[in-house]
């Protein structure tokens, strides 16, 4: 049983956090596992995307049977650390890591022939207000201010009354 082996280093992306995609992956045909990727809606999705092509590529070049690829393993490890400070009270400092991961994805050829699966991504939708026919939507107007006749005496003071309630009149 033939493997092939593709490798990702230095992934500037939590260890943890792509392994939580990576798992998934295990022991699904090439094709399941693309699809699997795809609807996926983290940011590891990517470059483990990137990988898989990568790896059928190669196993297209070793003339294997892509119809038969399944993932045997796919191992995320740690890779090395940048580290940061931030500044904090009274003059100390807080570390900040900034992590990466090393992924290694392991292809082998199974004895079965695995169904395959057509992948169909759909289009996005455009937008009414973007298309050339479309009428703008109408904006409800704005509410107007209350004004209130307040009378004192023999003149006549108008108070408006707003979010502010900062008398404009300039009465007492």
């Amino acid at each position: 049983m033939e493997k092939q082996i593709a490798k990702l280093n230095y992934l500037r992306m939590a260890p943890r956090k792509v392994r939580l995609v990576a798992s998934l992956l295990r022991g699904l045909s090439v094709n399941e596992a693309e699809a699997q990727l795809l609807m996926m809606r983290k940011r590891a999705t990517q470059p483990l995307i990137k990988l898989l092509r990568s790896a059928v590529s190669g196993a297209k070049n070793r003339k294997m049977d892509i119809d038969k690829l399944i993932v045997e393993s796919i191992m995320v490890d740690g890779g090395p650390m940048l580290k940061r400070f931030m500044p904090r009270a009274q003059g100390r400092m807080a570390e900040i890591q900034k992590k990466m991961s090393h992924i290694t994805l392991t292809l082998a050829e199974n004895d079965k022939v695995v169904k395959k699966y057509t992948i169909v991504v759909p289009k996005k939708e455009k937008h009414l207000a973007h298309e050339e026919n479309a009428k703008p939507a109408k904006v409800a107007p704005k509410p107007k201010k209350e004004k209130a006749v307040v009378r004192k005496g023999t003149t006549v003071i108008k108070k408006v009354f707003s979010k502010n309630t900062q008398d404009t009149s300039g009465g007492k």
